[in-house]
């Protein structure tokens, strides 16, 4: 805990299945190569900027070479800025709450572009995308169209 942010610092278990070890190109067993650690931002304690250090194991194959890390898809997607939490909370704060994305990326410590990255493609994905979004929609209207603009304003006739 720092007075302007918290890191909460993890590491990821094996798998269950037992497949974590193993290439997935020529199937050898691979070895323990190294760690690296991955920083997501992860939902705000209070206010104060939640980061997640997890520590992934590199594996390196004994028969091909391949190196591979540990699988993090449960924590984040792929190359991903912030962890699955972290997402829900800034679709939670820009929709619900309505915070600008000014704030909500103050709220993570991260780049104004990320966050709004984040809040576009979780609400596609989330709300957007949602096979049952318009269930019960019988009729879906436009108002307030503008025909035309000119330099003089703007006007609702044709």
């Amino acid at each position: 805990m720092e007075p302007d942010r918290a890191v909460l610092a993890c590491r990821v278990l094996e798998a269950d299945d037992g497949t974590e070890g193993w290439c997935r190109r020529c199937g050898c067993a691979g070895r323990p190569r190294d760690t690296v650690a991955r920083e997501l931002a992860h939902e705000p304690l209070g206010w104060r900027p939640t980061t997640l250090l997890v520590t992934i194991r590199r594996y390196r194959c004994t028969g091909c070479g391949h190196v591979w890390r540990q699988d993090t898809s449960r924590a984040a997607e792929p190359r991903a800025r912030l962890s699955r939490r972290g997402l829900a909370w800034v679709l939670e704060a820009a929709v619900c709450q309505p915070l600008s994305i000014a704030r909500v990326a103050q709220g993570l410590r991260v780049a104004w572009n990320t966050a709004n990255d984040a809040v576009l493609a979780e609400g596609r994905r989330v709300l957007i995308n949602h096979p049952g979004r318009l269930n019960g929609v019988k009729v879906i209207g436009v108002d307030e169209h503008v025909w035309r603009h000119t330099r003089r304003g703007t006007s609702t006739s044709p």
